[in-house]
């Protein structure tokens, strides 16, 4: 298991080995805009308890989602299908700012509410068949800090970074082919986090 960034570094830098390409940025907005959009994505974003069918039962998370895009996208995941909203003005201007810094465009936003600590989500890679093969896949944070994990689909090594409140990590190339990722839950995280994982539908 390697541990990023025990030191300083120039950002972005390409936190796996091999086989794949995900940059990290640090933080990218100052205090004030994370309280700022902190404060909206929590109390304005209509957010509804998540669902997946496993073995045929149909099964709530803990965790919020929202989904938004630039049409009605069709979306589905864990044999659930999900219908975009449209953008809001605050949704559309951290959009832009990712697409900025990263050089990479999105034209939907799935969007999650973990409450603490206790909410996360398992191994897995983000390869459904309406995302852009080999697309970015931009990962905001705002709230909590907490921990992001890799792991390689064959190799079985293991990264680990922390996420910090304001910060971007953009996941492209062929690192969903070769690397799954998760959040660990934690008994250290006492307050929320929400994640916005900006990406590219093909219909």
């Amino acid at each position: 298991m390697n541990s990023l960034f025990d030191s300083p570094q120039d950002f972005p830098i390409n936190i796996l080995p091999k086989d794949g390409i995900t940059e990290y940025y640090g933080k990218i907005f100052s205090d004030a805009e994370c309280e700022k959009y902190y404060q909206y994505l929590f109390n304005q974003i209509p957010w509804e308890n998540d669902e997946a069918v496993i073995f045929g039962k149909l099964i709530y998370t803990k965790r919020k989602v929202a989904w938004f895009g630039e049409r009605e996208f069709e979306y589905t995941y864990s044999n659930r299908t999900k219908y975009a909203k449209l953008w809001t003005p605050e949704l559309l201007q951290l959009k832009q700012k990712c697409e900025e810094v990263s050089g990479e465009t999105y034209n939907s936003c799935l969007l999650n509410l973990y409450h603490d600590g206790s909410e996360g989500m398992a191994y897995h890679s983000d390869g459904e068949k309406d995302l852009r093969k080999h697309g970015a896949i931009a990962s905001l944070t705002f709230g909590a800090e907490r921990k992001f994990s890799f792991k390689h689909k064959v190799s079985k090594e293991r990264i680990d970074i922390s996420l910090e409140n304001g910060s971007l990590l953009v996941m492209k190339g062929t690192t969903q082919e070769n690397w799954l990722h998760r959040l660990p839950p934690t008994t250290k995280v006492k307050t929320p986090r929400v994640n916005l994982t900006f990406r590219t539908i093909e219909e």
